[in-house]
């Protein structure tokens, strides 16, 4: 079922840019802890993108690292990722997912690794050279 609404998604060239968003903004009075970007091409494997944790630090993949950037809005629930100098190696469906919604004044558990256990429906991203 779907949990997290995704868009941004589209048809681009190489070198072009993108920005997803994923969340639910009608929501109020809560705030994910943890989010992150998944992405899976046609007949591959799904691969981890990126992630941000409760107070803002963030992961990269090394294939994206330098070129995507994850970031969050607690206010609205909402997470982006604003993907810059696409490849066509970036074509893939991309998939939002988040851990725990919890009140938003409250704090976040500190775990060893996220459960994510919220996803969106996915994306597409198609990068033509």
């Amino acid at each position: 079922q779907v949990q997290l609404v995704e868009s941004g998604g589209g048809s681009v060239q190489a070198g072009g840019s993108l920005r997803l968003s994923c969340g639910r903004p009608d929501y109020t009075y809560t705030k994910y802890c943890s989010m992150a970007w998944f992405r899976q091409a046609t007949g591959r494997e799904r691969e981890g993108v990126a992630t941000i944790d409760s107070i803002g630090r963030t992961t990269y993949a090394e294939s994206v690292k330098g070129r995507f950037t994850i970031s969050k809005d607690n206010a609205k629930n909402t997470m982006y990722l604003q993907m810059n100098s696409l490849e066509p190696e970036d074509t893939a469906m991309y998939y939002c997912a988040t851990t725990v919604l919890v009140p938003y004044e409250s704090s976040c558990p500190s775990v060893q690794r996220p459960e994510y256990t919220n996803w969106g429906q996915g994306t597409q991203v198609t990068v033509s050279s």
